[in-house]
């Protein structure tokens, strides 16, 4: 069996179909557990869960870390399925995930990067030159929490989420999975559309300085690799330009605007080398796509540093 975990909050309609991408799957449907964790939703969510046969658990005011790990206890299977309410599965994903932990006991997890919805923004197929869709079966660091199936044991085994992090909880829960000896995997056939990919520019700046919050938190926890380098260093070095730059202006008067110049040219050089990965690691943006690219780099750089020294809450949060 695989148990399903998806929590939620105030997203009845994306949520609706979130379940049933789910009870599509070319499974039997006895195959499959829905949990679905609410954090005191004010909307339908609960009745839609409730209608799309899902077991429903309240759980007001937690962090989306106590809800998933809540949901994991109360779930009954030995396969753990972490889907948002904003994701959509792919029919297959179910009898891939199976496949692919039955064919190595030695492999802790399976994922695979999210893909935008389908129509999408401008912004939307920019930024998906973000992450990874390298083709076939290969060796990861990182799954998304969004998109990821677990095996129980070593979930149990690394203690689950950690509840302190506000995010970055799934790139610190793999790096224990792998410090613990476990492997993990990125398989493309596990499709999954993210609806909650940003629209625009507004959006891709308050989401990552959000999301950025507890990236170097959990970087550097444990022994950080030089693959690890970039986003450690990245965030660092851009605000320490952003800083040069405020000085260089303010003492614009006295000369300082060489400094500006300076500070200015390397935080542009930096959103360029990243617009130039995403050009070179998706098949949705060729070289007419490149100021799009530019600028949706540029954003994720600038809120990334940023996250540093401001705290934000989530967008939902922010909203209510």
């Amino acid at each position: 069996m695989i148990s399903f975990i998806v929590p939620v909050r105030n997203d009845a309609e994306r949520l609706e179909k979130c379940l049933e991408a789910i009870r599509r799957s070319d499974c039997d449907p006895s195959e499959v557990e829905i949990v679905v964790v609410d954090n005191g939703s004010v909307d339908e969510s609960p009745d839609v869960a409730h209608s799309a046969g899902a077991r429903v658990l309240n759980l007001p005011g937690l962090r989306v870390t106590g809800l998933r790990n809540i949901g994991a206890g109360e779930a009954k299977s030995d396969v753990l399925a972490f889907c948002d309410s904003d994701n959509l599965i792919g029919s297959s994903w179910v009898g891939v995930v199976q496949r692919l932990l039955d064919d190595d006991p030695r492999v802790a997890a399976v994922g695979a990067s999210y893909s935008p919805p389908d129509p999408s923004t401008w912004v939307q197929r920019a930024y998906d030159g973000l992450r990874d869709h390298s083709p076939g079966t290969r060796n990861t660091r990182w799954l998304g929490a969004g998109n990821m199936a677990v095996r129980r044991s070593a979930f149990e085994e690394v203690g689950g989420f950690d509840e302190s992090l506000e995010t970055c909880e799934d790139v610190d829960l793999c790096n224990r999975l792998r410090t613990a000896g476990w492997m993990l995997l990125s398989d493309s056939r596990l499709s999954n559309v993210h609806l909650g990919d940003p629209e625009t520019l507004n959006e891709v700046f308050w989401g990552e300085l959000w999301r950025g919050r507890n990236n170097l938190k959990v970087s550097l926890r444990g022994k950080p690799s030089w693959r690890d380098l970039p986003s450690i260093a990245l965030p660092v070095v851009n605000l320490g330009l952003l800083g040069a730059a405020s000085v260089g202006l303010l003492a614009a008067p006295f000369g300082g605007l060489a400094l500006f110049g300076i500070a200015i040219s390397g935080s542009i050089g930096l959103a360029v080398m990243r617009a130039l990965r995403m050009l070179q690691l998706s098949d949705r943006l060729g070289w007419r796509q490149v100021p799009q690219a530019f600028a949706v780099a540029g954003i994720y750089e600038l809120a990334r540093a940023l996250a540093l020294i401001w705290t934000v809450d989530h967008h939902r949060n922010r909203k209510a």
